[in-house]
């Protein structure tokens, strides 16, 4: 049976104009003595010359996920997306870890473009992707923690069946997805909200795709989940995680 990705109508219905790229990768090989780090830290370079901490309040992309998050209740100081986390992380003058090729191009495609990135392995799946509002009664494992959690009714989570995968759009990732050394297949997630447009994701798509076969190998494909096109297969049994 395929396993298939989703996006609930209410959450788009909430959050107009909300658009997630998804990029598959199959077959690939996370070995650490790749050259990602070495881009990374180009990379972290680069916006450190043409980005500044007034500039990055004022870009857009940055201000509508804050306003999201405001809008959520959630104070953008206390609950940063992933991107604007990061960016901040670099502009202060630090480095970011280098995980592994997987996720430190998921990082890089997140820097370069400023859109939330998230990695998330596959080849473990047992259930469909969704992201939707949560109810309230899904469980969370951190990834950092033994404690078991449970979004807020309402909140906007990415789960495969009942068990959360990330918080609050694009805030914290759980346990159950990490990527590791030994993974062979992730999906990537680029999130952008208006006034960032589908092409601009289409586009953060292809370096994702380019990077990943570079670096790590495997085949790839992307497709971008909106109002007009919410539901993609993920994987098919023909595929053989």
């Amino acid at each position: 049976m395929d396993l298939t990705y989703s996006l609930d109508g209410s959450l788009l219905r909430r959050f107009p104009g909300f658009v997630r790229g998804v990029v598959v990768a199959r077959g690939v090989k996370n070995s650490p003595l790749s050259d990602v780090t070495a881009l990374l830290r180009e990379t972290e370079e680069t916006l450190r010359r043409t980005l500044t901490g007034e500039t990055l309040k004022e870009d857009p992309r940055i201000l509508s996920w804050r306003e999201a998050f405001r809008g959520m209740g959630m104070k953008p100081g206390d609950f940063r997306p992933s991107a604007e986390g990061m960016l901040r992380r670099v502009l202060r003058g630090q480095a970011l870890p280098s995980v592994n090729p997987l996720v430190d191009i998921g990082n890089i495609v997140s820097l370069r473009r400023l859109f939330p990135v998230g990695c998330h392995a596959v080849d473990r799946l047992e259930g469909n992707l969704e992201m939707r509002e949560a109810q309230g009664t899904e469980t969370f494992l951190p990834f950092d923690s033994e404690s078991v959690e449970h979004p807020e009714p309402g909140e906007p989570v990415f789960l495969e069946g009942n068990l959360v995968l990330t918080r609050r759009f694009c805030w914290r990732q759980g346990r159950r997805t990490l990527t590791l050394p030994d993974t062979t297949a992730v999906e990537f997630n680029v999130d952008a909200l208006p006034p960032s447009v589908q092409e601009e994701v289409e586009a953060a798509c292809r370096e994702i795709e380019e990077l990943v076969v570079r670096f790590c190998g495997g085949s790839v494909r992307h497709e971008v989940l909106h109002e007009g096109h919410r539901r993609m297969v993920l994987l098919t049994p023909q595929e053989g995680l």
